[in-house]
């Protein structure tokens, strides 16, 4: 079988599911892709290459598997469901340059996976992250990647409201402490919006493609980058309450009131100011101030 041409239809999923190899666990949030143009769009504007150590999260019935394979040096794909990797590794049994791993990214050691794999080349070779992401585990399993510090960029499927939220600007109602979070790591950018009908089953949302290219350096580093997400969820922590009364909420008992206002007043901001109006290089000269 040609690999670059593998794609389960909706026909064939529907036989795996009645000849009982595979049933649907919506707690999982599993949607399969069934146009074969997105899988082979994700791999093209990855920017991956043959060079590249792919991790792929949920690899699912190998659509995205297969265009990965045919651009990088080698995919590691992890599969939860126990029940999709024995297709997995029957579909890919030729394949030299992929391995088909069965874990949770939320439980095991990524860093550690990897080495097991491709013990020579996680030391030698970029290392991307390329994954069509279960909606049930989005925000999380990107925490999760981004903090395994091992990664130069996440091309990722999610919802399309999750995409928006994460590449928001301060003071749109989409901004929150995960946009900081992923924008203080990455420079994030939506490549293209995927409808519904491109997946088995049709889920109710769109979804979007973002390209999350990990910053070379960090702004902060230690307790001081501990101390700053700190700030910045005390920011966001009660959005109708100004920044000085979400800030003395959480820092009460180090920092006055007074205190707190003198901060943000060095910052040239009044005292009605709301934390979401803030960006990141405000949250960081506040975490000085402070």
């Amino acid at each position: 079988m040609n690999n670059l041409k593998i794609l389960f239809g909706a026909n064939e999923i529907k036989y795996l599911g009645a000849t009982g190899v595979f049933a649907f666990t919506r707690s999982r949030g599993q949607n399969f892709l069934i146009d074969a143009n997105i899988p082979r769009k994700i791999a093209d504007l990855s920017g991956i290459n043959s060079s590249h150590v792919v991790f792929e999260v949920g690899a699912g019935l190998g659509a995205l598997t297969a265009q990965l394979s045919a651009v990088a040096h080698h995919v590691v794909a992890v599969e939860l469901d126990k029940r999709l990797v024995p297709i997995l590794l029957d579909v890919f049994s030729e394949s030299t340059n992929i391995s088909v791993i069965e874990g949770d990214i939320l439980k095991i050691n990524i860093k550690q996976t990897l080495e097991n794999v491709l013990p020579e080349e996680i030391h030698s070779r970029e290392i991307h992250v390329c994954a069509n992401l279960p909606y049930n585990i989005t925000t999380p399993a990107i925490s999760t990647l981004i903090e395994t510090d091992i990664f130069s960029s996440l091309t990722i499927m999610v919802q399309k409201e999750v995409a928006e939220r994460i590449v928001a600007a301060p003071g749109t109602s989409d901004y929150g402490a995960f946009s900081i979070f992923s924008q203080y790591h990455s420079k994030p950018e939506i490549l293209f919006d995927v409808p519904p009908d491109c997946f088995y089953p049709r889920p109710t949302v769109t979804s979007s493609v973002l390209k999350m290219t990990i910053h070379d350096k960090k702004l902060l580093s230690g307790e001081e980058e501990n101390f700053f997400f700190k700030v910045v969820k005390a920011g966001f922590s009660q959005r109708r309450k100004t920044l000085v009364n979400a800030l003395h909420s959480t820092f009460s008992s180090t920092h006055s009131k007074a205190e707190i206002m003198e901060a943000v007043s060095k910052l040239g901001l009044g005292e009605k100011v709301r934390g979401e109006t803030l960006g990141i290089p405000e949250y960081v000269s506040l975490c000085n101030y402070l």
